[in-house]
C-alpha cells in the first residue's frame, strides 16, 4: 500500500515536471521566457518549447503577435479656422519588439494603449490644428491619417509598439458649430435664392420690355396696313361711285337723294325746319329734270328730320362733289 502511494506522488511529480517545462508558442502569438525576473529568450515562432521546470525559476508570458486595435470616440478638436469638431478614429499596432514592450510596459496592453491614446489624441489634433475642416472631406483626408500615424509612431517606438495605420471614421460638428453652420448656410442659400430671382426678375422684365415693343410695333403696322387697305377701299368705292354717275349721271343724282331721304326722314325723332323749295326736297315737288313729284307732300312741313351728319345725308350738292 506504501508502494502504490509513494509511485502514485512519483507520477503525479513527474508529470507536473514534464507538463511545467513545456510551453506552446501557437501562429498569433509570442513568447517572453524569463528566469527569475529576467529576460533571458524570446520566442516568435510557433511550435513546442521547454523550459525549466516549475515557474520559480523560469516564467512564461505570452503577448499578442496579431494586429491589435484602439478606437477613439467623440474627441473634440480645434482647426485651425477656430472651429470644434468631433473625431471618432482607430489605431492598428502590432507589438514589434516584445523585449522592449516587457521592459517599458511590464508587458501589459492596458499601460501600452494608455500611451497611445495619449499620443494618439495630440497627433489627431496636431493634424486638424493646421488644416481647416474641409480637408477631412477632401483628398488630403488619407495625407492627415499618414501623417498622424507617423507622429504616433515616433512618439511608441520605444516601447517596443508599431503603429501600422490610422483611420478616421467619423468627423462631425459639435452641436454649437453645428447649428452656427447651418444657420451660416442658410444666409447662403437665401443670398442666393435672391440672386437668382433678381436675375430671374430681370429677364422676365427684359422679355416683357420686348414683347411689349414687339406688341406695339405688330399693332402700329396692323394699323398702318388696315389704313391702305381702307384708303385702297375708299378709292376703289369712289370710283365705283364715279362710273355710276357718269354712265347716268340723273339717275344717280336720283338714287343718293332716295338714300338721302332714307337716312334723314327716318324714325330718328330729329326735327328740321326747312323752306318746302328747299333743294333737298326737288324730288318731292317735281323739279328733279322731268322726274315725276313723289305723293309725299307733307315733307314740306315746317317741321322735318334733320339730315344725318355722314356722306349719305349730304346734300344733292354734295352729292354731285362726290359724283365728279
Amino acid at each position: 500500500m506504501n508502494r502504490l502511494i509513494i509511485l502514485g506522488v512519483v507520477l503525479v511529480a513527474a508529470l507536473y515536471v514534464v507538463f511545467s517545462s513545456i510551453y506552446v508558442v501557437n501562429e498569433r502569438e509570442q513568447a517572453i521566457v524569463m528566469r527569475f525576473g529576467q529576460i533571458t529568450d524570446v520566442k516568435k515562432d510557433p511550435g513546442i518549447y521547454f523550459k525549466i521546470p516549475t515557474n520559480v525559476v523560469d516564467s512564461v508570458q505570452i503577448i499578442e503577435d496579431r494586429l491589435l486595435r484602439y478606437d477613439m470616440s467623440n474627441m473634440t478638436v480645434q482647426v485651425a479656422g477656430g472651429q470644434f469638431y468631433q473625431v471618432d478614429a482607430f489605431v492598428t499596432y502590432r507589438i514589434s519588439d516584445p523585449r522592449l514592450f516587457r521592459e517599458r510596459a511590464l508587458g501589459e496592453l492596458r499601460t501600452a494603449e494608455s500611451r497611445i491614446a495619449t499620443r494618439f489624441n495630440d497627433a489627431l489634433r496636431s493634424v486638424y490644428g493646421r488644416r481647416e475642416f474641409n480637408a477631412a472631406l477632401s483628398e488630403e483626408r488619407p495625407a492627415m491619417m499618414r501623417e498622424a500615424r507617423d507622429l504616433i509612431r515616433a512618439e511608441v517606438d520605444d516601447i517596443g509598439i508599431d503603429i501600422v495605420d490610422v483611420r478616421v471614421l467619423r468627423t462631425d460638428l459639435t452641436q454649437q458649430v453645428s447649428a452656427q453652420t447651418f444657420e451660416r448656410m442658410k444666409a447662403e442659400r437665401l443670398a442666393e435664392a435672391a440672386l437668382l430671382r433678381a436675375r430671374g426678375q430681370e429677364a422676365a422684365q427684359t422679355l416683357r420690355a420686348v414683347a411689349d415693343r414687339q406688341a406695339v410695333e405688330i399693332i402700329a403696322a396692323s394699323r398702318r396696313d388696315s389704313e391702305i387697305l381702307r384708303g385702297e377701299g375708299e378709292a376703289a368705292r369712289s370710283t365705283v361711285f364715279a362710273e355710276a354717275y357718269t354712265k347716268d349721271p340723273e339717275f344717280f343724282e336720283f338714287y343718293r337723294s332716295m338714300q338721302s331721304y332714307r337716312t334723314a326722314l327716318g324714325a330718328t325723332g330729329t326735327t328740321m325746319v326747312l323752306s318746302p323749295d328747299s333743294e333737298f326736297f326737288r324730288y318731292f315737288t317735281g323739279a328733279g329734270s322731268g322726274t315725276p313729284p313723289v305723293a309725299a307732300a307733307p315733307a314740306a312741313d315746317a317741321t322735318a328730320p334733320a339730315p344725318a351728319a355722314n356722306d349719305n345725308a349730304a346734300a344733292p350738292a354734295a352729292a354731285a362733289t362726290t359724283g365728279q
